[in-house]
């Protein structure tokens, strides 16, 4: 029971706002200073972890991919391509918000940042769509459910630490989850179209979208597509691990920005600058939650879970069914990064005991996550977009915007559970 008022007070802490590090690690010290039979003593191998965290090859694609994004964002390269497709699609009604879904499938692609995505949408993308007599609810709602695409579309940051949580192959995850995010992608422009069809008043075909030459579209189009395949052709081909696929990546973005002609040692501050800030973020949560972890677990936190799932549950439809609820209900009140160090770990136990390939349900748990940045009230995809937007649009549009893309995600995940070669279609 110990163990579970730890689980609760760690939750309450995020729910008020504390950085995520400083509460894995003061609840830990905390609770090992206040029971007697733990004390300090819990901690002496909490070195060794850490240094193996440090030396974990598979971490180091992390701050790579953030740069490659980074690179990406600065360059003008998704303006541009944004222009080319809604020139392309400028005649079908629902076209423009099509242009988005697709170009945010291509920035998931060669980025995996959802932030950089939204933001680079926010501000490109929607005023287009309202000055166009959009819905404003649709626009936003488009804009920020392409944008989290780069959660489930690899190279996916949450893959990848998925991948060293619950001891998985990247490579065989960004694989698993491509038709997945296609899928997600699908669904996405199957849901416009229709709703286009029959409310043509919330998508009007534009008159104010120039026409671009074929020549102007494939010098947008094809850069970013060849970064794309690639950086995971290489994965998926074998030649390279998603670590070396990563650096070539970054290579790739520097490259093309300097075609591009916006390759300058400002760009390169604040792309450096920016890598070191989230990778810091991402690698002190993960060092507060492995002490978490040793305090956790010596309580014997785990053992209690998976006592209830195999026990008193005993049936591996049951444990999905919780484990998916509660991820997605843990998503509206904090983000991904805590729920994949927190909760995923004491998933993995009961996950094993069932008998779960751990690639289908890490790419289960990847798209449930996605959800996470569109539920109100803390998805950030929303503050991004809100704060890109400023009073262009009203926060009750984007949440009224975003349901109808949040019920697709979840349809998506309902599909992936029942059609599992979806994703091992590709292995």
């Amino acid at each position: 029971m110990i163990a579970l008022f730890m689980f609760v007070v760690v939750l309450a802490l995020l729910m008020v706002g504390i950085p995520v590090a400083f509460v894995f690690g003061t609840v830990a010290i905390a609770f090992a200073f206040l029971i007697p039979e733990l004390g300090f003593d819990v901690f002496s191998v909490l070195p060794f972890r850490i240094y193996g965290i440090m030396s974990n090859t598979t971490l180091m694609a992390v701050p790579m991919f953030i740069t490659m994004g980074l690179v990406l964002e600065k360059s003008k390269m998704a303006e541009k391509l944004l222009v080319s497709m809604s020139s392309l699609f400028r005649d079908v009604r629902g076209g423009l918000a099509v242009s988005v879904v697709l170009v945010g499938a291509m920035l998931a692609a060669s980025t995996g940042i959802v932030s950089a995505s939204v933001v680079m949408m926010s501000v490109i993308a929607l005023p287009l769509m309202i000055k166009a007599g959009y819905d404003k609810g649709l626009a936003s709602g488009t804009v920020a459910a392409s944008g989290t695409l780069g959660q489930i579309i690899p190279p996916s940051i949450i893959l990848i630490i998925l991948g060293d949580v619950m001891s998985v192959s990247v490579g065989d995850l960004f694989v698993a989850a491509v038709l997945p995010g296609l899928l997600l992608v699908g669904l996405y422009i199957s849901y416009i179209l229709i709703r286009s069809y029959f409310s043509p008043e919330i998508a009007p075909i534009p008159k104010n979208i120039k026409s671009v030459s074929v020549k102007e579209a494939i010098v947008s189009i094809v850069p970013p597509l060849l970064l794309m395949v690639s950086v995971l052709g290489s994965i998926f081909a074998g030649v390279a691990s998603p670590t070396e696929s990563a650096a070539f990546g970054v290579i790739g973005a520097l490259v093309l920005s300097g075609l591009n002609r916006s390759l300058n040692f400002e760009m390169l501050k604040y792309a450096s600058l920016e890598s070191v800030k989230l990778t810091g973020m991402i690698f002190m949560i993960l060092i507060g939650a492995t002490a978490f972890s040793l305090v956790f677990n010596e309580l014997g936190g785990s053992d209690l879970i998976l006592e209830f799932f195999s026990q008193d549950i005993g049936d591996v439809w049951v444990f999905i069914a919780v484990a998916m609820i509660s991820i997605f209900i843990l998503g509206f009140f904090i983000d991904f990064i805590e729920i994949s160090f927190i909760i995923v770990p004491i998933l993995v136990p009961v996950m094993e005991a069932f008998g779960i390939d751990p690639i289908w349900f890490a790419v289960l748990i990847a798209l449930n996550l996605q959800a996470s940045f569109l539920t109100p009230p803390f998805g950030l995809s929303l503050f991004f977009l809100k704060g890109a937007a400023g009073d262009t649009i009203k926060t009750i549009d984007i949440y009224k915007g975003i349901v109808p893309f949040i019920l697709l995600q979840l349809l998506g995940l309902g599909l992936v559970i029942l059609f599992p070669d979806l994703v091992f279609a590709f292995i």
